[in-house]
């Protein structure tokens, strides 16, 4: 970790000169960070389905802090987290590394942000954001709140950007507790972390990347929304009907 820490902040002083808006080399460094984070914690990231490449959006069912280091394991992305994430330790730092997009969820600011989110994709980054607003107990996809797809409806991005779902499965170790990865509600994050990286047998989280949608296929950010909702739900709960 201090050797990622060290070489971000190097790094950090000069990509921007290079590349601009983007940060390819320190996503390099944070993606293998996240891969050998779970090799070493015995968790297994299987795919199904293609990553997008292209800028846009990719959206996720949302139940632990694992999905950060699964989805950026295997998708080069920019984070957009809850202005609370910045304060977490170790992967906090990185998804700050990664030039990670945070926001505060309440009515006030709100606009500035999706500002903030539609420069982004006008730069040509790929956003990654969890429209449940909250992690769940990952045994179910709570509604999709269509707030932030406002930003990909604006003019300049309806009809240039696109939206991939992203449905995360986690199947827990055997004999635990189906909710064994989730980490919701009232959890704090260090004996949670504690509790499955000391897990010697583990189990598998599963990534189904979607066919990705044109948003200007969609009326509005409230249709776009459920689409999104309603392909990762399906796939959600067919993937729980065959692992009863």
């Amino acid at each position: 970790m201090v050797v990622v820490y060290a070489s971000g902040l190097l790094v950090r002083l000069v990509e921007p000169l290079a590349f601009g808006a983007h940060r390819p080399i320190t996503h390099r460094m944070i993606q293998g960070f996240f891969a050998v984070s779970m090799a070493i914690f015995g968790i297994r990231v299987r795919t199904e389905g293609t990553p997008m490449q292209t800028a846009g959006v990719v959206v996720a069912n949302h139940s632990s802090w694992l999905d950060i280091f699964a989805i950026y394991a295997r998708h080069r992305v920019y984070f957009v987290a809850k202005d609370d994430v910045a304060g977490w330790p170790v992967v906090g730092r990185l998804v700050r590394f990664s030039g990670a997009l945070f926001i505060n969820r309440s009515r006030r600011g709100s606009a500035a942000q999706i500002v903030d989110l539609r420069d982004r994709v006008l730069a040509g980054q790929r956003l990654n954001f969890f429209p449940e607003g909250t992690s769940s107990d990952g045994q179910r996809v709570l509604p999709f709140k269509p707030t932030l797809f406002a930003a990909f409806a604006d003019p300049a991005l309806r009809d240039i950007t696109r939206v991939q779902p992203v449905t995360i499965v986690y199947t827990a170790p055997k004999g635990a507790d189906p909710r064994f990865y989730a980490w919701w509600g009232q959890m704090t994050l260090g004996p949670h972390f504690i509790k499955v990286v000391s897990r010697l047998r583990q189990g598998e989280v599963k990534l189904i990347y979607h066919e990705p949608v044109a948003v200007a296929d969609f009326a509005d950010r409230k249709a776009l929304a459920a689409h999104c909702e309603a392909v990762i739900r399906a796939r959600f709960e067919a993937e729980r009907a065959k692992a009863a």
